[in-house]
């Protein structure tokens, strides 16, 4: 039996699966909530987030462990840095939606892997074959059609992507378990996050408590949050990251049918080739990968 075909890593597939399509159709739950400001919505979503993993973290008595991450100032830099990336990643996600540009959105997070090797070049100093060198060249390329064709650069695409890309490159200098990082993270936001709730309602201008509805999806926001991020923790843990990497296409994917076929959002000749062009390059990175890991375990 092959390695990917053990029942724990095929559980790790249906979970990173689950995990890549609520991220992918989230889309829909954030139009849902476009009258409300999406910091508001931020605000909201790290609140119930964090309340969950706390929750979570207690069950399993490792609130300690959180603790322990905190017991540093190095620590608590690094966590506060991917605080800042995760959050304004967040930000820009349900903005683009709010404002139709989920398409925008969707080729930042296509483009991402491609900005994370970059990255893995510039700050590890890792070694990128030809073909990784191919792919980011195109991606490059794509950005610049786009700019071209629509007189203007496709801004929320590189934020979302750049955004993603460095809160990656905090998070490999953590040691902690994706659960309790992503806690410490939610945890630095909280106050932050409360302070502009409680302003907001002080204006008279907050939404939560104004009818039923909203209240759920509000609260329903920071479920929306833990669930995937724990089951891409459960998958990471039982395949490779190669398995992973390419499963995360998924994703992006969802939201590109949510924004083009669901939202009805622009979709012209100079998108087409941007995203051909991405594709093209996410294939030649794909095959690379998959390539380089069978020859290491040969």
């Amino acid at each position: 039996m092959k390695p990917d075909m053990k029942p724990e890593s095929a559980k790790g597939v249906v979970a990173m699966c689950i995990a890549c399509l609520i991220w992918g159709f989230s889309p829909l739950y954030y139009k849902l909530l476009a009258h409300i400001p999406p910091l508001e919505i931020l605000a909201h979503r790290t609140i119930w987030s964090f309340l969950i993993f706390s929750v979570l973290l207690l069950a399993q008595r490792r609130i300690s462990v959180l603790l322990r991450l905190f017991a540093t100032s190095t620590n608590l830099m690094i966590v506060g840095l991917a605080a800042l990336m995760i959050s304004a990643n967040w930000f820009a996600f349900i903005y683009s939606i709010q404002v139709g540009h989920a398409v925008e959105a969707a080729l930042g997070y296509y483009i991402f892997p491609l900005v994370a090797v970059l990255l893995g070049r510039v700050v590890f100093s890792e070694r990128l074959r030809p073909a990784q060198w191919a792919a980011v060249a195109l991606a490059a390329l794509a950005v610049s059609l786009l700019t071209y064709g629509l007189g203007v650069a496709p801004w929320i695409s590189l934020f979302v992507a750049v955004t993603f890309g460095l809160y990656g490159v905090v998070k490999k200098r953590l040691t902690a378990g994706p659960v309790v990082s992503v806690t410490g993270e939610v945890a630095l936001l909280f106050p932050v996050a409360l302070a502009v709730l409680v302003i907001l309602h002080a204006k008279g201008e907050g939404h939560f408590g104004t009818a039923a509805w909203e209240n759920g999806m509000l609260v329903f926001s920071g479920i929306l949050t833990a669930t995937p991020l724990m089951l891409f923790s459960y998958a990471t843990q039982r395949n490779r990251l190669s398995t992973i990497g390419l499963l995360q296409y998924i994703n992006p994917t969802a939201q590109f049918f949510c924004a083009v076929v669901i939202f009805g959002e622009p979709f012209g000749f100079w998108h087409a080739m941007a995203f051909g062009l991405i594709w093209a390059g996410l294939t030649l990175y794909s095959v690379s990968s998959f390539t380089q890991d069978r020859a290491s375990r040969r």
